[in-house]
């Protein structure tokens, strides 16, 4: 097998489609896939949003607030 960093998108997805289909059979790789969302907005522009004006020591102590 070809480790998975080596992996092209195409080789990772068959890759990870054979795992399902092998863990859950057929019934529960569909179902999976069926639920399956990737989510939808621009993460990008939301974070800057998010952490534009902050310092880094803001952001780890709200981080470590979170733990």
């Amino acid at each position: 097998m070809i480790a998975l960093e080596e992996m092209t998108d195409e080789q990772f997805e068959r890759h990870t489609l054979g795992l399902l289909r092998k863990e859950l059979g057929p019934y529960g790789m569909a179902r999976f896939l069926s639920t399956f969302r990737t989510g939808t907005g621009d993460y990008t522009r939301d974070r800057h949003q998010w952490l534009d004006g902050l310092t880094m020591d803001e952001i780890l102590k709200q981080s470590q607030s979170r733990v």
